[in-house]
């Protein structure tokens, strides 16, 4: 009881217990001095019936409260079969309300499976942008080829999100962010862009930096292009942390109740079920998603549950460090998890029942082991799947104890392509390839050196390409016998209208795990 107390005298200081309280009454229908849907509109987690819609008034993004009065607000939305929105197939009300800073996630019902939409929010006198979004096909269904993309890693302050006017471009069917779509601390080299606040702690301080990054147009377009599904990775809270454990020392509870802003923060400004909504400083996130009988998508949490990173650096309390694995012998204790026992549990079902002839992780780091000493000896990153190898081989033998058909990783965090092939047993030359990654680079934040990459490669021969160079993201496409996996790379980030090409491709063939350079 005492530890609950402590923990709410720590969030009410974090200013994230006012969102709790009462609200005023509704307010009558309104005109607004400037557009209310500055951040756009998004969708989400499609079903065979259905979707999850999105939006957040905010006449001033920047501003306390989204620059608006602490009211109750009706919100009006419509889906339609075409994009002039004439042939309306399913409409409703919403409240926006203050608490929740005037987010909407309406979860439409009634939908044909595997089509594409179009929708539009209204209140008061403005009306949103239109989105366009799409169903899954039915369960068990054989499916037309799935085209989706993943990217991860956008870093403000280092670049213009141009790949996401590329990304709207493709039209793919379904989008998978892989984690940092905030970042809390601002960090690098030639900025081009400026956050205009310190770090952030409070849920004031979270929404303002949501309203900051989604206020982009070419994000906007992105997230108008197709639905999304979601992870976060520890930017969207705290660099590193890990479960209850910041990097820098903060109390527990005082760091809970900042974690407890940033999920709310998190949650009112993505497309996501009601069914994820946070409690306190908790929100239960990772989820499967079926693509008929062609795929099937698991959404994993890498940083909520994990076990704290190992043997951390002098003075700190957590986070990844970089060391050579014979000294810290807390690395090789096998109960560590990466992403909690539960939902280790959850996941080795969910993959033991599926019929999907392609299973993929969209998940946030890579997991393939990266070994960084070049020469004898290993040195690992602890704060990755190589900082917990116990799990990384559970995980990897659940694909060989269920026969899973075609399962491939996706990862992102390290800011660099990658495709690697998956073993039981890295050290061993010999050890079959059990699952295939695809890594993509950065939305536009800043990586390490790409010579520094390419020493590593020769201690590291299942890892099949690198590069460093280039933010961008992946485009995949996905048929029953064949994937296909285009490294879309932009010019520059630098210039908001700057041009993208492929880099390379891979493909991976049905039944034969590994990628191939095509």
């Amino acid at each position: 009881m005492a530890d609950r107390r402590e923990f709410l005298r720590a969030l009410a200081a974090l200013g994230a217990g006012g969102a709790l309280g009462a609200c005023a009454g509704p307010a009558p229908r309104m005109h607004f001095a400037s557009d209310p849907f500055r951040l756009g509109v998004a969708s989400g987690y499609p079903t065979p019936d259905g979707v999850v819609l999105w939006s957040r008034l905010a006449a001033d993004p920047l501003a306390p409260h989204g620059g608006l009065d602490p009211v109750r607000v009706p919100v009006r939305w419509t889906v339609a079969r075409d994009e002039a929105l004439r042939e309306i197939v399913a409409s409703g009300t919403v409240e926006a309300t203050p608490e929740w800073a005037h987010s909407v996630h309406v979860e439409v019902r009634g939908l044909e499976p595997a089509r594409w939409y179009w929708y539009r929010f209204a209140a008061g006198d403005a009306e949103s942008p239109v989105g366009r979004t799409r169903t899954a096909p039915a369960a068990g269904a054989a499916a037309a080829p799935l085209r989706f993309a993943f990217a991860s890693c956008q870093q403000y302050e280092q670049g213009y999100y141009g790949a996401w006017r590329h990304v709207a471009a493709d039209a793919p069917d379904l989008v998978a962010f892989l984690g940092d779509y905030i970042y809390e601390s601002s960090w690098g080299r030639d900025h081009v862009r400026a956050h205009g606040a310190g770090e952030p702690y409070t849920l004031a301080d979270y929404r303002v930096r949501y309203g900051l990054y989604k206020s982009d147009a070419d994000l906007q377009a992105g997230h108008a292009a197709c639905p999304w599904i979601v992870t976060w990775d520890d930017h969207e809270v705290d660099n590193d942390y890990a479960n209850d454990r910041p990097e820098d020392g903060m109390p527990r509870a005082a760091f809970l109740a900042r974690r407890a802003a940033a999920y709310r923060a998190y949650y009112e400004h993505m497309p996501l079920p009601a069914r994820m909504r946070p409690d306190g400083p908790s929100m239960r996130i990772y989820t499967t998603l079926d693509w008929g009988a062609l795929a099937r998508f698991y959404v994993l949490d890498g940083r909520q549950y994990r076990s704290p990173q190992a043997c951390p650096r002098r003075g700190r309390s957590g986070g990844g460090n970089t060391l050579d694995v014979t000294l810290c012998r807390e690395l090789l204790d096998a109960r560590r998890s990466m992403l909690g026992a539960a939902q280790e549990l959850r996941l080795a079902a969910a993959l033991a029942h599926s019929q999907a002839r392609w299973n993929v992780l969209a998940q946030q780091t890579p997991i393939a082991q990266l070994d960084q000493k070049p020469g004898p000896g290993r040195r690992a990153w602890t704060d990755g799947w190589d900082g917990y190898p116990g799990a990384r081989r559970r995980l990897l033998d659940e694909f060989a104890a269920h026969r899973v058909a075609n399962p491939l990783a996706l990862g992102g965090d390290v800011h660099m392509f990658g495709a690697a092939d998956l073993k039981a047993d890295f050290d061993d030359p010999a050890a079959p390839v059990v699952a295939s990654e695809l890594v993509c680079t950065s939305i536009t934040s800043q990586a390490r050196p790409q010579e520094r990459l390419l020493e590593f490669l020769p201690d590291n021969p299942h890892i099949k390409f690198v590069d460093s160079r280039h933010r961008g993201y992946v485009r995949v496409e996905v048929a029953p016998g064949l994937l296909r996996a285009e490294l879309r790379a932009m010019e520059t980030v630098r210039e908001r209208a700057a041009a993208c090409s492929t880099l390379a491709t891979f493909a991976i063939e049905d039944g034969r795990p590994g990628p191939q350079r095509a």
